[in-house]
């Protein structure tokens, strides 16, 4: 009987080791949030889901008025926190080129995918093609119709550099 117990002891040791060594790669530090994104999750995040925040695409100008007008309607945002939070905001959820496909990309690229790291992607159309593909085989949910639009969209203003 003692036996067993140490068995599933063990078993159950090795098992939180292994999952903590995949979890945590030895040498990679734990990336703290910045300093706008702890004002954005305290200020804005209280009234607002993130998506809500992360579909906007807004310049600092438009950042800074949007800011504005919800500190006007009590968030809770420092003045020496406004241009941090708005600097964050727009680098994070700053703005895109305009044309058609924008909101078709606000809509469903950002479900899963940060504003930044699509603006990073540089792609052929041909990549963007394979890419929008291997989305849809993963579940996002662009329509025939829209397909081409983004497509054309992302092959016009992502390119490689």
């Amino acid at each position: 009987m003692k036996w067993t117990n140490a068995k599933a002891v063990l078993w159950f040791s090795a098992t939180l080791c292994s999952a903590a060594a995949i979890a945590l790669p030895a040498g990679q530090p734990v990336q703290q949030p910045s300093r706008g994104e702890i004002i954005m999750n305290n200020a804005c995040m209280s009234c607002h889901e993130y998506r809500t925040i992360q579909t906007q695409a807004l310049d600092q100008e438009g950042w800074t008025k949007l800011v504005n007008s919800m500190i006007e309607k009590g968030a809770a945002v420092k003045k020496d926190d406004l241009p941090v939070l708005v600097e964050y905001l727009a680098e994070q959820h700053g703005p895109l080129p305009e044309g058609a496909g924008k909101k078709i990309m606000l809509e469903v690229c950002t479900m899963c995918h940060e504003l930044h790291r699509i603006r990073e992607t540089g792609a052929s159309r041909e990549e963007w093609d394979d890419i929008l593909v291997h989305m849809i085989n993963e579940g996002a949910p662009l329509s025939d119709d829209d397909f081409p639009v983004l497509l054309n969209y992302l092959a016009r203003n992502f390119r490689p550099q």
